[in-house]
Order: structure tokens, then C-alpha cells, then sequence
């Protein structure tokens, strides 16, 4: 027992120092101006660095966390590294958790054998809790792409057919779109400031985003610029296609509805109406037997 607690100490003692240098960089970037981002980026650093000898990655694992992590936003501007961090700092302090749980509740196995379970599975709880989490952000913002398409390819096409540049086509929609799909097109506007080509920018958009109906629009803006046709006329048939396809999803899933509930209803409202309906000759035939 005295190891264990000796360890749990140690951790939590670790973590007690970690929290508080956090603060005292927030506090020292409010007093110079600064902003809150700032420090928890240098947060996640620090801690990177500390963890750097166990957080390390192969470098095919790291590339395929690397696109997931630009997936998803790159959200706290994570390394792969830096996410491996996270990831162990969890399943850490899951793991003190978990000790601190085996010791407190009573549980039917011995203490010996509660304890370092408990600790064990929190800690895997918490080293796969991060992996999850950025699982959802990265649907959670598929979603968010798909949503806005239809609507941002109709305004593409409205400023291309009055006369301006694809480029300022894609300003307008990131200046109309503050979400998902602006921050997409928004890279994709420095990388092409940054002298990469135009075509090459926006296939990597299309690749690292992960949604169908974005591919396709790419491909057909690269065949019209390879082919010479008037991009105008191709993306208003894109913006066609894509509210056909939104209106056909919409009606698969209101044909879905009636299926669906089928469930509930059995699960939920069908025994609650049987009691209802059976309960008072139940009541009165128990009686009449007692």
C-alpha cells in the first residue's frame, strides 16, 4: 500500500505544479496584453517537452496523426507529439483516480487486487478518452462542411458569373462562412499567397477534409481550369447536384424516421400503456385470489 500512495503522491504532485506554472503564464500574458490562446498553446508545449522521451511516434504513425489532427482544426494548435502528451497525462491522472476509487470504495475483490485494477482500467479509460474526442471533432466537422456546401458553392457561383476571380469567389465565401468550411478555404487562401499553386491548394483541401461532396467539387474546378471550360457553367451544375443530393438525404432519412421510432415505442410506450390498460384487472384478480 505504501508504495501506491508514494506513486499517487508523486503524480499528483506533478500535476499540482503543472496547473499552477499553466497560471502563472496566463496571468503573465493578461498583464502584458496578451491573449489566453497564447499560453495554453505554450501549456501544451511545455508539456510535449516534458513527455517528448515516452510521447514520441513513429513517423508513419505521426503523419496519420498529423492529418487527423488537421481533420479535425488542429484544435489547441497540437503537435502529434503534443497529443501523445495529452494523451499520457490522462490515462496519468485517470490513473490516480482510479487508485484513489479501489482505496475508497469497498469493493468484494482484496485491496491489493481492487486497487491496481481500478488504477489500470482508469488509465486505459483515459489514454483512449483523447483518441474519441478528437474522432468526434473530426465527424463533428465533416457535418459542419457538408451542411454549409450547397450554400457556399451557390455563392461561388454568383460571384464567378458577375465577372470576378475564383480567388475572390473564395475570399467572399470566408468571409460569409465563420465555421468549418471558412477555416478550410482560408488555408487554402495563404497557402496560395505563399506562392503554392492554386490547384495543388485546393486538392490538399479536398484530401485532408474528408467529405465527398467537397472532393467532388474540387475535381470538377481542376478539370474545367485543365480543359479550358468556363467555370461559371460547371459550378452552377455542382450547386444543382449537390441541393439534389441534400434534398434526396433529407428524404432517406424522413423514410428512416417511422423505423426508427419503432424501438422507443416498443421499449418505452408500449409497457407503460400495458400497465395501464392491465394493471387495475391484475389488482383485481390478485385480490379476489387472496
Amino acid at each position: 500500500m505504501l508504495p501506491i500512495a508514494a506513486a499517487a503522491g508523486v503524480i499528483c504532485g506533478g500535476i499540482v505544479i503543472a496547473y499552477f506554472i499553466a497560471i502563472d503564464h496566463v496571468r503573465a500574458a493578461a498583464a502584458n496584453g496578451g491573449m489566453v490562446a497564447g499560453p495554453r498553446r505554450g501549456f501544451f508545449k511545455q508539456l510535449e517537452t516534458a513527455l517528448r522521451p515516452v510521447s514520441g511516434l513513429p513517423a508513419g504513425a505521426a503523419v496519420q496523426l498529423r492529418q487527423r489532427l488537421n481533420q479535425a482544426g488542429t484544435p489547441g494548435a497540437l503537435s502529434p507529439a503534443g497529443f501523445q502528451a495529452v494523451r499520457y497525462s490522462l490515462a496519468a491522472l485517470m490513473a490516480i483516480v482510479g487508485l484513489a476509487l479501489g482505496l475508497l470504495v469497498p469493493l468484494s475483490l482484496p485491496t491489493l487486487v481492487a486497487v491496481p485494477l481500478a488504477g489500470g482500467l482508469f488509465a486505459v479509460l483515459g489514454y483512449v478518452l483523447p483518441n474519441i474526442w478528437l474522432q468526434q471533432r473530426i465527424s463533428a466537422r465533416r457535418r459542419q462542411i457538408q451542411r454549409s456546401l450547397a450554400e457556399a458553392t451557390d455563392l461561388l457561383t454568383l460571384v464567378v458569373e458577375s465577372g470576378m476571380s475564383l480567388d475572390e469567389g473564395l475570399l467572399s465565401i470566408v468571409e460569409r462562412f465563420h465555421n468549418a468550411l471558412g477555416d478550410e478555404i482560408g488555408k487554402v487562401l495563404r497557402e496560395i499567397r505563399l506562392g503554392r499553386p492554386r490547384m495543388a491548394a485546393l486538392e490538399n483541401m479536398a484530401a485532408s477534409a474528408g467529405v465527398p461532396d467537397l472532393h467532388h467539387l474540387v475535381e470538377s474546378i481542376v478539370q474545367s481550369d485543365q480543359m479550358g471550360v468556363p467555370i461559371a457553367r460547371l459550378l452552377r451544375v455542382q450547386a444543382t447536384e449537390m441541393r439534389r443530393r441534400q434534398r434526396q438525404g433529407a428524404q432517406e432519412r424522413a423514410a428512416q424516421a417511422s423505423s426508427r421510432m419503432v424501438f422507443p415505442m416498443v421499449g418505452c410506450i408500449f409497457p407503460v400503456l400495458w400497465i395501464v390498460l392491465l394493471g387495475p384487472a391484475i389488482i383485481q384478480v390478485l385480490g379476489s385470489l387472496h
